[in-house]
């Protein structure tokens, strides 16, 4: 094999830092032959898999990173390193940003079939497996991770540990959950922080530049991940950012599909689909009305960017309310990732006709300051107000930001 890569994977095996693990670890199932790991960029999924190489208990000719990026820089294929790899008695493959190399559906499932050697890669949110060619879907075993919860912010920057909490349990019990939480930290204290910088693992290493990085994170999703992905020429790419700028000054539930096309110069068809690719870029996040699969061409009652952070980031004003309500979808959305990761339910976040939000097709929220009433949901049962500027609630008044405590 090459000692190029060899050398490249030891190097960067070696170099990562093991103190702190996401929640990840605590959801893939390792003894699958082949596993993907799926999000949007920036969230950690490098740092994961190079985490779980150097934990590893194989030696290290045994077990190889590669990079795509790396990858397309030389003349062997994606198979061809395997294959090699297999041969000198590797055992593990991990293969980081795969979306970039071409047809790496058919590489995946030839190493599948023919090769005795387990397989991870990590790849965007954006890409579909169970539309891939080799139909991937009915062999990997695919993991939708997100962003930095809030437990998970003030773990990394307090230093201390928090447990986490099902739905469930929050909504039964949230006055107790907080009244523990309350005791160790001042939730509040650091809530602020979180909404404006703490998405991103990466605000850790350079918080100075934070904001800079993350809106570079957006231009790279669109002009590298999404024009790949989904073949858009160069010239529309500009469009696509405009998109987004006037997702920035539009408040969620004030919005005109025919105006928003009409603004950027593209039909209402076209808009549609460059809100589907944002969507599975994880820059937007749209909300039905009903469950209705993947349709494109179906109008989102609202459209909200995919977390907080990018608000601070691509806007230049950011109104309260629709930044508690961006964290509130964005914290339940990779909560509902997480149990479709588990079982395979596909429960959907929606937009609630009389509150805010209907999870679960159960439960509805209302999202407010600490002063919100429960006017809009009274009638509802299982409806509950979800306060900001508040430490402990009570009753079916529940705190946002306990809603960071769901992973």
């Amino acid at each position: 094999m090459n000692g190029q890569f060899k050398q490249y994977s030891l190097q960067s095996i070696k170099s990562v830092d093991t103190t702190y693990k996401r929640y990840f670890f605590n959801e893939v199932d390792f003894n699958q032959k082949l596993i993907g790991i799926v999000g949007d960029r920036g969230i950690g999924k490098t740092t994961f898999l190079l985490q779980y190489l150097k934990e590893l208990d194989l030696p290290y000719n045994k077990k190889l990173y590669v990079s795509a990026e790396y990858l397309l820089l030389s003349a062997i294929s994606l198979f061809e390193l395997a294959e090699d790899f297999c041969k000198f008695g590797g055992e593990i493959l991990v293969i980081d940003e795969i979306h970039q190399i071409p047809e790496f559906e058919k590489h995946l499932k030839t190493i599948y079939d023919f090769l005795d050697l387990k397989v991870i890669f990590s790849g965007s949110s954006a890409i579909k497996l169970q539309h891939a060619k080799a139909d991937l879907s009915r062999r990997a075993l695919s993991y939708h991770f997100g962003g930095l919860s809030y437990r998970e912010f003030l773990e990394l920057k307090l230093g201390i540990k928090l447990n986490s909490f099902e739905l469930e349990d929050i909504l039964q019990n949230h006055t107790e959950i907080a009244s523990d939480i309350f005791e160790k930290i001042k939730p509040l204290e650091h809530f602020r922080e979180y909404l404006q910088y703490g998405y991103y693992p990466f605000y850790f290493d350079d918080k100075e530049h934070y904001l800079q990085r993350v809106n570079e994170t957006i231009n790279t999703t669109i002009e590298h991940d999404l024009a790949y992905i989904f073949n858009i020429e160069p010239k529309y790419l500009m469009k696509l950012k405009q998109l987004v700028a006037m997702i920035c000054s539009s408040k969620p539930y004030a919005l005109n599909i025919s105006k928003l096309a009409q603004k950027i110069e593209i039909n209402r068809n076209t808009l549609y689909q460059y809100l589907y690719y944002l969507k599975r870029g994880k820059i937007f996040n749209l909300l039905n009305h009903q469950a209705k699969g993947d349709n494109i061409f179906t109008k989102p009652a609202k459209i909200y960017l995919g977390n907080t952070n990018l608000a601070y980031a691509y806007c230049s004003n950011q109104e309260v309310g629709t930044i508690r309500e961006i964290f509130f979808a964005n914290q339940m959305q990779n909560y509902l990732s997480l149990l479709k990761n588990r079982s395979f339910l596909d429960d959907q976040l929606l937009a609630s006709k009389q509150g805010d939000f209907l999870v679960k097709n159960r439960y509805t929220f209302e999202i407010g300051g600490k002063k919100k009433s429960f006017k809009q949901i009274k009638d509802l049962p299982s409806s509950f107000v979800v306060a900001d500027d508040i430490e402990v609630g009570f009753n079916n008044k529940i705190p946002l930001w306990l809603f960071g405590f769901l992973y």
